[in-house]
């Protein structure tokens, strides 16, 4: 078991992993990798007090398998599964979806829910829109969500959205050529007490 404050520093340590490997990488001088890896003894040049332990440890323990841990002639580097918003990452690793023998839902908030009901679902800043496999799958969907966005796969697929599925299980897509799944492509939207809302 670990201490309270080991949790709370390995919080800290994974907010800070995701940041640097997802976004801000270039930023930050770090080399990644067209495929989101960093050699590991790079990355702690930016995180000062930690070390390999910390991180490996951090990977272990993410339930959302947020990281991949991998050596390289050698070298030890870690990359993100998926979240980019850094445009060079092509994320060699995703499998493209040619069929979803599950529900393809976007958990989201009642706040935004105006602006996705007029303009539908954006991958803002990121490279794509994130999606769960079903209600009751971790990966991809957010644990505090109150909105329930449920996607009619066939009919987007049909009209060119291209899904992916990263190597921790959850579902992407980058949208149309403007970024954004329209509501057209929506089959429901359920409240998190079960109340179905009009999108039409």
């Amino acid at each position: 078991m670990f201490s309270q404050n080991q949790n709370k520093n390995d919080i800290v340590l994974s907010k800070k992993l995701s940041y640097l490997l997802r976004h801000g990488a270039m930023k930050e001088g770090l080399n990644i990798k067209p495929n989101g890896f960093v050699v590991v003894d790079e990355l702690l040049s930016k995180l000062h007090h930690y070390t390999i332990d910390d991180i490996k440890r951090v990977v272990e323990n993410n339930n959302k398998q947020r990281f991949t841990l991998d050596t390289f002639n050698g070298i030890l580097e870690i990359k993100a599964n998926q979240g980019h918003s850094i445009p060079k990452i092509s994320e060699l690793t995703l499998k493209v979806l040619d069929s979803a023998e599950f529900d393809v839902i976007h958990g989201t908030y009642f706040k935004y829910w105006t602006t996705i009901k007029a303009d539908g679902l954006s991958r803002m800043k990121r490279n794509h829109i994130h999606f769960a496999k079903g209600l009751y799958f971790i990966n991809g969907l957010r644990q505090n969500a109150e909105l329930f966005i449920y996607i009619n796969f066939e009919k987007a697929k049909k009209d060119g959205l291209i899904f992916l599925e990263s190597e921790n299980g959850v579902i992407l897509c980058a949208g149309n050529l403007k970024g954004f799944i329209e509501t057209k492509y929506f089959s429901k939207v359920i409240t998190k007490y079960g109340q179905a809302l009009n999108f039409n």
